[in-house]
């Protein structure tokens, strides 16, 4: 069964200015751009049953859509970096979401993910990059900013074991609710099911 994990896609203008981001830092293996996502809940290997009873829970989520920046970077591992990422703007909305799907997660006694959800967009995996190369590549691109866009949809993705990341199979997408929501509303959304495919 391949790997799930529940995702934000990145948009092609947005994914073209990070790809500009490439380069200039040895021992970097870069990430493809078409495989670039923002990961909302890691869900790992999973059964049939248990990944069809995902994709229907998830279906019950309801949110509008809502705006998004790519903004800084950053990196994982402060004494040994293993990977680089762009960082995501302060957003109530991708907070609410990603909880909203964590809940249903524990709901259906899935794994939990030991990590606490940081938002950012994977650029890169390290390995063997020196400290000093990292922190000189970071402070050289510390004003990174991408435009604002709008997030529609979250989706199902299924990966399998692979160097530098992807590819990556949608199973499932879950458009979120044209027009953004009034401030002091609550976020309602529709959105579609479906059933995931057999590897």
């Amino acid at each position: 069964m391949p790997r799930l994990f529940v995702a934000l896609e990145i948009p092609r203008e947005a994914a073209l200015s990070l790809s500009l981001l490439r380069g200039g830092l040895h021992g970097a293996r870069w990430i493809d751009v078409e495989n670039y996502h923002l990961t909302l809940r890691f869900i790992g290997d999973v059964d049939a049953p248990t990944a069809d009873e995902l994709l229907h829970a998830l279906d019950r989520v309801r949110r509008h859509e809502f705006s998004l920046s790519l903004i800084g970077m950053g990196s994982f591992g402060s004494k040994k970096p293993h990977s680089i990422w762009a960082g995501v703007s302060a957003s109530a909305d991708l907070i609410a979401l990603q909880a909203e799907i964590e809940r249903i997660c524990q709901r259906l006694r899935l794994k939990p993910d030991p990590r606490k959800f940081t938002p950012h967009v994977t650029l890169a995996r390290l390995r063997g990059a020196r400290v000093e190369d990292v922190v000189a590549y970071l402070s050289a691109r510390s004003n990174f900013y991408a435009d604002t866009f709008t997030v529609s949809r979250f989706v199902v993705l299924s990966s399998r074991e692979s160097v530098g990341g992807g590819p990556y199979v949608t199973e499932e997408i879950y458009p979120l609710m044209g027009g953004f929501a009034p401030q002091t509303a609550l976020h309602e959304a529709s959105s579609t099911s479906g059933r995931i495919r057999q590897p």
